[in-house]
């Protein structure tokens, strides 16, 4: 059965990010990565988050934390991105509530590859009239988001 990516690029998970978490294939932009991180989190694929930082963030024990980690990845928004560059928003449900994770990240080379290096965090919250995160296809406001309305 064929799924729909993660990180909401409209092809298949198998054809899109996939591929790169199985290290088959290397990301060919910074923007491939963000996309193949974000599907890594949504999976708890600790060790692919692992490989994909740049050397100065590698920390071992963030694999365990990653893969025990039981939020629930919705879905992504890339609001731009440029050679080294991605700025997204991320949304996520925790403890029943869909939140957002809002950066702007920097990708570096590094043997060849890109890396995840840095982000600066931005606030960031689900709109009442935006598609809700949960790809119900109604608006927040009309699904996730009636309790807080």
């Amino acid at each position: 059965m064929n799924r729909r990516c993660y990180c909401d690029s409209g092809k298949d998970f198998s054809s899109c990010c996939e591929p790169l978490l199985l290290g088959k294939i290397e990301a060919g932009s910074a923007l491939e990565l963000m996309r193949s991180r974000f599907s890594a989190y949504a999976t708890n694929n600790g060790e692919y988050i692992y490989k994909t930082c740049s050397s100065k963030l590698k920390n071992i024990e963030d694999i365990e934390a990653i893969n025990k980690d039981d939020t629930q990845w919705l879905s992504l928004k890339v609001q731009g991105f440029s050679e080294n560059t991605v700025s997204f928003m991320a949304y996520y449900k925790d403890n029943n509530q869909i939140l957002v994770f809002s950066e702007d990240s920097i990708f570096v080379m590094e043997d060849g590859q890109f890396r995840y290096d840095s982000g600066e965090v931005k606030e960031g919250e689900v709109q009442r009239n935006e598609a809700c995160p949960c790809l119900s296809g109604k608006k927040y406001k009309k699904c996730c988001g009636k309790s807080s309305v």
